[in-house]
């Protein structure tokens, strides 16, 4: 199973952040949580790498729908993107399918919510790339 997909932007990564989160709120994702990945190496390795992100981000109305099914289905919230530098003023944005939601704990009943997640990170996603 391919559990992510990737599209790559003609922007700099300070601003290809800012279109991610915009993208995203325009389908009801918000931003729960953000980890500055570049920092934490630097910080806790002393390590260089290039600019990277992670976003855990929520649509509160699916989410609840999920943990209405299964409460332990929290483990796999709030969906990820991923924003990192390719120098250049270009950048990567990953997203993790929406789709693990249902295959990973084998529940059918998730099933009609992550694919409506996947079609608003989609939407989000191809919004980025129009």
């Amino acid at each position: 199973m391919d559990f992510s997909s990737t599209v790559e932007l003609d922007l700099p990564y300070a601003e290809a952040v800012s279109k991610v989160r915009e993208a995203l709120a325009a389908q009801g994702f918000g931003v729960l949580t953000e980890i500055d990945v570049r920092a934490t190496m630097q910080a806790k390795l002393g390590e260089s790498m290039e600019d990277y992100v992670i976003l855990g981000v929520c649509n509160p109305p699916l989410a609840h729908r999920a943990l209405s099914v299964d409460r332990t289905i929290g483990l796999m919230l709030p969906c990820t993107v991923v924003v990192r530098g390719l120098g250049d003023q270009r950048t990567a944005v990953d997203f993790l399918d929406p789709a693990v939601l249902a295959t990973v704990p084998g529940r059918v009943e998730l099933e009609p919510i992550a694919a409506e997640a996947a079609a608003r990170i989609n939407a989000a996603r191809d919004a980025l790339t129009s």
